[in-house]
């Protein structure tokens, strides 16, 4: 079952990394250099990353959405704290399946790259591991250019050989570099995502705590298990681990999450740099203008005939505001109002 998924995925993958091969090679480097190999991998991870560009946007999506419902889900989870009988724990999971599915997202969504390239990694895997290191073929890779990268070298340590697998010290050296650089930028990923782009609201919580407890175990968990990895595959995961971070970098400072800590930074930039949207209204207001001299007081023609007709101006008139609905009012021209 597993190889008749990974069979056509392990053609595709030597297809890209043979196309790069050829590249590179016609652009005067050596054929049967590591370097050459090693750019042949990163040439495929470029590939991989760009094809996988719309999973990421909707794994924006999809983390936005969790974040609007953690509220909702918190009040949830205190509703039926306490409480493991079977009837609350089947309520519990209805309603929160029910705001998911009103919301339109769930916690899987935001996994969705990580899930896309797990049979790119596998096959990957199998290429360098059954087809490099055995020096047979594959596809596009044919036994000369498999024999080819098996003599290949990266710092001195064949691409194909894993820190358990050999007695080389320059590949456990090798291999104990890329495992720690892997280590940390997936460390480094994590955080970047969990802490900078998350409204405050969000780092409390059960749900705050497991992605707390997942910044620490997922680069643990490849520290142990890269030592069963080629370098090769080293190389591929350090590799697309840098360009999850610039590609979070660049999403995060232009686009962040409403009410995390990245945009607040994204405001404070833009107000030194004059350019928030209340700095932009105000360059565009016009200023009010100022007064110049003594207001001058209206006059009204009405009130100017009532004043010639009396004599004078009636007792408890205002002749200054000509305000009909103050006490001021000329009663001469109403007799009822006399």
């Amino acid at each position: 079952m597993i190889d008749t998924i990974l069979r056509p995925i392990e053609f595709v993958v030597a297809w890209i990394m043979v196309q790069f091969h050829w590249l590179f090679s016609h652009l005067g480097m050596r054929p049967e250099g590591g370097l050459t190999w090693i750019l042949s991998i990163v040439g495929l991870v470029i590939v991989i990353r760009v094809v996988l560009i719309p999973l990421f946007v909707k794994q924006i999506h999809a983390s936005r959405g969790m974040q609007a419902l953690s509220p909702e889900l918190q009040a949830i989870q205190k509703k039926y704290k306490g409480k493991s009988d079977p009837a609350s724990r089947e309520a519990m999971s209805r309603e929160t399946m029910e705001l998911y599915r009103k919301h339109g997202t769930n916690p899987f969504a935001s996994c969705l790259p990580m899930l896309a390239q797990a049979p790119i990694f596998f096959a990957l895997f199998r290429v360098l591991n059954n087809g490099i290191r055995t020096g047979v073929g594959i596809g596009s890779l044919t036994t000369d250019l498999a024999l080819q990268a098996q003599k290949a070298t990266f710092l001195g340590a064949p691409l194909s050989e894993t820190f358990l697998g050999t007695h080389l010290s320059s590949v456990k050296v090798v291999t104990a570099l890329l495992i720690v650089a892997m280590s940390v930028t997936t460390f480094t990923t994590q955080k970047q995502l969990t802490q900078k782009n998350m409204p405050a609201s969000a780092l409390q919580g059960p749900m705050a705590q497991q992605q707390k407890m997942l910044l620490y175990a997922m680069p643990l968990m490849f520290a142990f298990s890269g030592v069963n990895f080629p370098i090769g595959v080293l190389v591929y995961w350090t590799t697309t681990n840098l360009w999850t971070m610039g590609q979070q970098f660049y999403t995060i400072r232009r686009m962040p999450t409403p009410g995390s800590e990245a945009e607040k930074l994204m405001k404070e930039r833009q107000a030194r740099k004059g350019t928030t949207p209340a700095a932009d209204a105000a360059a565009v207001a016009p200023e009010p203008l100022k007064p110049s001299g003594q207001r001058q007081q209206p006059k009204r023609k009405d009130r100017a005939k009532g004043k010639s007709a009396s004599g004078g101006t009636q007792p408890g008139s205002d002749a200054s505001t000509g305000d009909e609905s103050g006490p001021g009012y000329d009663t001469s021209a109403n007799p009822n109002l006399a």
